[in-house]
């Protein structure tokens, strides 16, 4: 998703009136020929306005909101589920955690410190995301409100992406915060998007032992497939291979 050059030129006259366009490229670590040829295509990528905003301090959210398509980005932030929360925890995070678990006296684990968690977002964050607020027609709804084809949608999950706009279109339809999708793309971090801190070890820390060990699984049972598809794909060009070889 794009934002148009003029809306893009009226936003940044108002954050920044006395810039030059090198000024603007030189604070925000953006190249000029990027900036330049994005102007004249009349196309601004969503990530310039996220990068431009950081370098003059603006909450990137409130700079987004700014702009027509990201409306809904505006007024206080929405705290986030703790489904969503849980979903930007890594697998390797999750198993870290069950394992100290059951290695820890169960007097123990409120004076002990956890495994610190890797920063959002991870290997699957966006399709664990998805999953962690599809009520069974997310998908469905996504695709009416936007027009993308579900084919289309299911294959950036695949690929562990998602566009701006199907992103917040996808939270909408799922009636959570619409910041929380960026988060899962790596668009924004969790402190813009008015996460708490500690928010993932939190909802971490109040999974019950099973649930934690329920979910674990779940993850590896998805990892598996994945690394069968991958194997199979592997195995199927090999032959190829030695067949023109």
């Amino acid at each position: 998703m794009t934002l148009p050059a003029k809306a893009f030129q009226r936003w940044l006259q108002g954050i920044a009136p006395d810039a030059s366009t090198a000024d603007v490229c030189r604070v925000s670590g953006i190249k000029r020929t990027t900036l330049a040829q994005q102007l004249v295509r009349g196309k601004i990528s969503v990530s310039t306005v996220v990068s431009i905003s950081r370098a003059y301090n603006i909450n990137p959210v409130a700079a987004l909101a700014d702009f027509e398509p990201y409306r809904e980005l505006a007024g206080p932030p929405r705290p986030p589920r703790r489904c969503e929360l849980v979903s930007q925890i890594s697998t390797p995070d999750l198993l870290r955690s069950l394992l100290a678990r059951q290695a820890m006296d169960p007097a123990r684990r409120s004076r002990e410190k956890p495994p610190a968690l890797s920063p959002a977002p991870h290997a699957t964050s966006v399709k664990n995301w998805v999953d962690a607020i599809d009520d069974g027609e997310v998908r469905h709804r996504v695709s009416a409100a936007t027009g993308v084809a579900p084919q289309n949608y299911s294959a950036q999950l695949t690929a562990n992406r998602l566009s701006p706009e199907l992103a917040v279109a996808t939270a909408l339809a799922a009636g959570v915060g619409p910041a929380g999708g960026l988060v899962a793309t790596g668009l924004i971090t969790e402190e813009e998007a008015g996460w708490p801190p500690d928010a993932r070890q939190a909802a971490l820390d109040s999974m019950s032992d099973g649930d934690l060990t329920a979910l674990a699984g779940d993850r590896l049972q998805a990892l598996g497939k994945v690394l069968r598809r991958q194997e199979h794909d592997q195995a199927q060009t090999e032959k190829i291979w030695e067949n023109l070889g």
